[in-house]
């Protein structure tokens, strides 16, 4: 067991001033003997300069007063403590987290591989991936707030053996708590500390002008702090208050983090296919997303019951929709009594016979199309294929790309195939294809603005956490749907047409959340679930300054998900 702390507090612009608090903070969490503090981002000061040479006078060195008075406290504690701050190098600084170890010793340090905004002005990006530490209780790595907001980076380190990610937070944006901190864990099935910032993120003297040119109210230029532990479930198990000078603390087995396993039985990183996933590590120039529609009415549909009886429910649910709706989804495998253990030639008869019976329904619907997945005939076998079906007939399929052990007889696809449509470019990820989060960010790069996802759910996190990231992070908008697992179905998530950071926002006032997607969720008692999604805010992917979602991601560094290693043996 490890207990773990995440300790929570504000820093200014005097240096000594935040070296005094970091100290006090430690030693108030060196009262519940924590194995490990994370402490937050910029803790020597905040990221706020009057120009290049400000930015250099304030980092700190290694070798300075600054790092030896951590490295001490981490001794006298007898405790790992990471720390992040804006590193002075010889020829360049850099935002950098740095782990000590209990004898005081620097043993490790992540610099940034994704600079947010401003920070791009003064700091230089990390130019290798970081460190996995072997420590008595387990393996630790550590990244800093925006490298934690797109899965690559913590999925990078989860490749390479890590069971605890130390995330350094400096961040308003309430959404980082509420969505992005926590995906990163279960997505990896790892533990997250993660350790935001409370009190003012500029200058006090500066809040209300730089509150009046963005736009931005002076209460959300503070830190939104709400530090968090979180288990490889996405359990939340501690979370500090909002606004306060806090520390949280766990215990936690980190060899928990060792297994992958789904509820299906199938191995989370077993599923990866690291061959598809080449586009991941290459440089993209220029927009990835063309021209779309501004709003897109759809639906998710879900019958009372599976099975055949599911066709005959079809077309009334469908002569119910909305006249305008263009796009509804089915769970996966909807007209099937059961999800495994058929006989193949059956469920090939009853997949021509849906098919047959989509069509049908939308007669009459000449722009509406029925996405769910089937099993159908490729060459002497059969595949779990997302299917587009119209009036016309199958419009058309996707193979599922990643097989879980209960299908592992059907035979995988080997290429994700766009769909062009009048209002957008669609993709369609069936199954376990959604819970990969590299298949997003690859349908993302080949310009979708709309995934479509007929699935089934096995946990939790896949829903509440998962699903949402994946539209936040890549900018898509998702409709998905599933038969009921835990009180859970699908979503519609769509995306505000304002996200920008720092630019005038007309539609809607800065609440503190970035970039999380707006939610209607399938009820599982709801048959019909309608909503609108907005196709064209997918073509802006520029976060804040120098910061493009997919432009900007960290592909030299992402060379460890092309590995075809086995999981956790890179380390």
């Amino acid at each position: 067991m490890a207990r773990v702390a995440a300790v929570q507090f504000a820093s200014g612009t005097d240096l000594d001033s935040n070296l005094e608090t970091c100290l006090r903070m430690i030693d108030q969490a060196a009262r519940i003997e924590p194995d490990i503090m994370v402490l937050p981002e910029f803790c020597n000061h905040i990221s706020w300069y009057d120009d290049a040479e400000h930015a250099r006078e304030v980092a700190v060195p290694r070798d300075g007063e600054f790092l030896r008075a951590i490295g001490a406290r981490a001794a006298r504690h007898q405790s790992y403590i990471v720390i992040n701050v804006s590193l002075r190098g010889v020829d360049r600084i850099t935002v950098s987290s740095l782990l000590f170890d209990p004898e005081g010793q620097l043993v490790s340090v992540a610099d940034k591989q994704t600079l947010m905004g401003h920070e791009n002005t003064w700091f230089a990006r990390a130019d290798t991936t970081s460190d996995v530490v072997a420590t008595p209780f387990g393996r630790i790595a550590m990244f800093p707030c925006r490298d934690g907001v797109t899965f690559e980076t913590p999925r990078g380190l989860a490749l390479r053996g890590a069971q605890l990610f130390c995330d350094s937070l400096n961040s308003f944006a309430l959404d980082e708590a509420s969505l992005h901190v926590p995906a990163r864990a279960p997505e990896n099935k790892v533990f997250l500390v993660s350790a935001n910032k409370v009190g003012p993120l500029i200058p006090e003297a500066l809040l209300e002008p730089v509150s009046a040119e963005t736009h931005i109210p002076v209460e959300l230029l503070y830190g939104a702090g709400e530090s968090q532990i979180i288990a490889p479930d996405g359990r939340v198990l501690a979370r500090a208050p909002r606004g306060e000078e806090s520390v949280i603390h766990a215990d936690i087995d980190l060899s928990e983090a060792n297994d992958k396993t789904r509820p299906d039985g199938s191995d989370l990183f077993g599923l990866r296919r690291p061959q598809l996933y080449g586009v991941i590590a290459q440089e993209s120039v220029g927009p990835v997303a063309g021209p779309a529609a501004a709003e897109l009415p759809v639906a998710t549909l879900l019958p009372p019951e599976p099975g055949e009886g599911a066709l005959a429910w079809l077309p009334a649910a469908v002569a119910s929709l909305p006249p305008a709706t263009a796009l509804a989804v089915l769970p996966g495998l909807f007209c099937y009594p059961k999800l495994t253990g058929y006989d193949e030639q059956h469920a090939i008869a009853l997949g021509q016979r849906a098919l047959a019976d989509m069509s049908a329904a939308c007669k009459d619907r000449p722009g509406l199309l029925l996405c769910t997945s089937l099993v159908l005939p490729v060459g002497a076998g059969s595949s779990i294929a997302a299917v587009l079906v119209g009036e016309n007939g199958l419009h058309a399929q996707q193979q599922q790309l990643h097989a879980s052990a209960a299908y592992a007889a059907h035979t995988p696809g080997d290429e994700l195939h766009l769909v062009d449509l009048p209002w957008g470019r669609l993709a369609m990820l069936a199954g376990d294809d959604a819970v990969v989060p590299e298949v997003a960010k690859m349908a993302a790069l080949a310009g979708a603005h709309v995934l479509a996802i007929p699935f089934q759910l096995q946990e939790a996190w896949e829903r509440d956490f998962g699903l949402p990231s994946r539209a936040a992070e890549n900018r898509v908008c998702i409709v998905a749907s599933s038969r009921p697992q835990d009180g859970r179905a699908g979503l519609i998530a769509t995306l505000e047409r304002e996200f920008t950071i720092m630019t005038p926002w007309r539609e809607r006032q800065f609440d503190g959340r970035i970039n999380e997607p707006v939610i209607t969720s399938q009820d599982p008692d709801v048959a019909i679930v309608t909503g609108t999604v907005h196709p064209a805010a997918a073509c802006n992917k520029l976060m804040s300054e120098a910061t493009d979602l997919l432009l900007d991601r960290p592909w030299r560094l992402s060379e460890d998900l092309l590995r075809m290693d086995l999981p956790g043996e890179l380390a």
